[in-house]
């Protein structure tokens, strides 16, 4: 008699789930913020990584986020058209391309301010809570790609 196949435990089960629904409901806290501001969260991510480290190329941008450069480069396009960052080919290097914010970029950081805020008020949990959900969170993020390999933007 063969065995009967293992079924998935139900998704209030699942710690991926668990995180999956945790990141969608936080960028619900954050949507009437990034809204007033006429960001998406992940533009918001960009100008982020942006915001602590000016000029950098796509590459280095996909990598700290975690996207593909294919993916990045609509985004980035949209960027460009709201005149928040401007994308211009590295002199030293034509096949890549700089990104840098604009004027208006930076000066988006100021309005931007924290959205930890928002989390704050929304979870109702201390920052201390938080924090320390922060790095357990990262340490799992870390212990998985520690076994199956760093995310690359060249791997498939």
């Amino acid at each position: 008699m063969p065995a009967e196949p293992k079924r998935p435990p139900p998704l209030e089960h699942q710690l991926c789930y668990s995180i999956y629904s945790a990141g969608i409901a936080i960028q619900r806290a954050y949507k009437p913020l990034l809204d007033a501001l006429g960001l998406t969260y992940p533009q918001y991510l960009v100008l982020n990584v942006l915001w602590r480290e000016d000029g950098q190329t796509i590459g280095a941008l996909a990598e700290q986020l975690a996207l593909e450069s294919s993916t990045l480069t609509p985004l980035l396009k949209r960027l460009e058209a709201a005149r928040l960052v401007r994308r211009t080919r590295n002199p030293g290097n034509e096949r890549q391309v700089i990104v840098a914010l604009t004027d208006e970029g930076r000066a988006l950081e100021n309005r931007a301010g924290c959205l930890g805020e928002a989390l704050l008020d929304a979870s109702g949990q201390t920052p201390a809570e938080l924090g320390d959900l922060n790095r357990e969170v990262r340490r799992l993020r870390d212990g998985i790609y520690s076994r199956i390999g760093r995310w690359s933007p060249d791997r498939p």
